[in-house]
């Protein structure tokens, strides 16, 4: 046997940035986008500095592939679902519920959330370019709302695209105080909020439309 040590395996170059940006997610993730460097996203890609900065120019860059390779994980599943489910209500209620579930892999989703947000400010094109591929969520709550109002079950006075809007931008920002430990704002409530708000803009009861009996708000 020689001293020469295992050949690593030449990846191709598709699969090497897909590595790069899943192991850019859980550095983010774990430390925020502010707190990660090229190197630090190479290290535990296993990979040099140079590779990254072969196939990303930035952190920034990056930042828009972990975002979407996110949006892919943690919706996909999701809108898949409520697409097949008959009813709007239950919908809705597929949708928002996961948002505010209590689990590690929620807390990331939203710091991931909340660093491209930041980023979008600075650079407010990006979102342009990405839009379509990342606001899937809010594109399907729109197709549920539009299925509830032909059916009946829902009353509004605005448009589809503006209650999916609407509620993005609360549950956002909801969230993002969760994450910044907002005393007794917990994710029970905030899911009770979300349903006194849909209730509003729908025209169904929040009990209902959360699936619980009348509870305190």
């Amino acid at each position: 046997m020689s001293g020469v040590g295992p050949t690593r395996v030449r990846q191709r170059p598709e699969v090497r940035r897909a590595m790069i940006v899943d192991a850019a997610r859980a550095v983010i993730a774990q430390r925020g986008v502010g707190a990660t460097g090229l190197r630090d996203i190479a290290a535990a890609a296993d990979v040099s500095v140079g590779t990254v900065t072969y196939h990303f120019g930035s952190v920034a860059e990056i930042l828009n592939e972990v975002v979407v390779l996110e949006t892919e994980r943690f919706y996909g599943a999701i809108v898949a679902a409520v697409d097949a489910e008959p009813d709007p209500i239950a919908g809705i209620r597929m949708l928002v519920e996961p948002l505010f579930g209590d689990t590690e892999q929620v807390r990331e989703h939203w710091r991931i959330w909340s660093d491209y947000w930041t980023a979008v400010v600075r650079r407010p094109e990006v979102a342009a370019e990405y839009a379509e591929r990342i606001r899937v969520w809010e594109a399907c709550l729109v197709r549920v709302v539009r299925r509830g109002v032909d059916a009946g079950h829902f009353r509004t006075e605005e448009s589809a695209e503006v209650v999916a809007l609407k509620l993005a931008a609360y549950s956002d920002g909801v969230a993002t105080q969760i994450a910044q430990g907002v005393p007794d704002l917990t994710n029970a409530v905030a899911l009770r909020w979300m349903w006194t708000f849909l209730a509003h803009e729908l025209g169904v009861p929040a009990a209902r439309i959360g699936g619980t009996a009348d509870a305190p708000l």
